[in-house]
């Protein structure tokens, strides 16, 4: 159950220095900057996992769906270039969109990884997981549309 704290770490780190650096006084802070750093942080992390823990996430996909297991990994590419597309400002809203399309897709599937009580980062409690996951993903889902999406004010 560590894996949704270090995911709200990652995205939460570079805004954090950010705020630090500005109460050093540094007038060169960049919020919205900080912000899609985050999701470089977290989306390059989730991606790696897909590589990683293969096996245990293409258990969370049923098993009508063909191929799991290449699905799993080529997610796990994709995430890995979102991750990387925040870094350029040209793209950086592009990415935040096509994040919030890949969030929303993704539910349904931790949705039945938690009611088929996947062992793998949480989704074993069951249904009780997604008091978790849920919330967690409106985060990243809401952390990628002020940051990325939403008109700079």
């Amino acid at each position: 159950m560590i894996t949704p704290l270090i995911m709200l770490g990652l995205l939460a780190l570079p805004l954090a220095m950010a705020k630090l650096a500005q109460l050093a006084g540094s007038d060169r802070v960049n919020f919205r900057t900080a912000g899609a750093l985050g999701l470089v942080l977290l989306f390059l992390f989730t991606g790696v996992g897909h590589f990683i823990k293969t096996e245990a996430m293409a258990a969370m996909i049923p098993e009508a769906f063909p191929s799991r297991t290449a699905l799993v990994q080529a997610t796990g590419g994709l995430e890995i270039l979102l991750g990387l597309a925040f870094l350029f400002r040209p793209l950086r809203r592009f990415a935040g969109l096509s994040a919030i399309a890949l969030l929303l897709l993704f539910l349904p599937l931790n949705v039945y990884a938690a009611f088929a009580q996947v062992p793998l980062g949480g989704h074993a409690w069951g249904p009780l997981y997604l008091a978790i996951r849920i919330p967690l993903q409106v985060i990243i889902l809401l952390w990628a549309y002020c940051f990325t999406v939403r008109a700079p004010e």
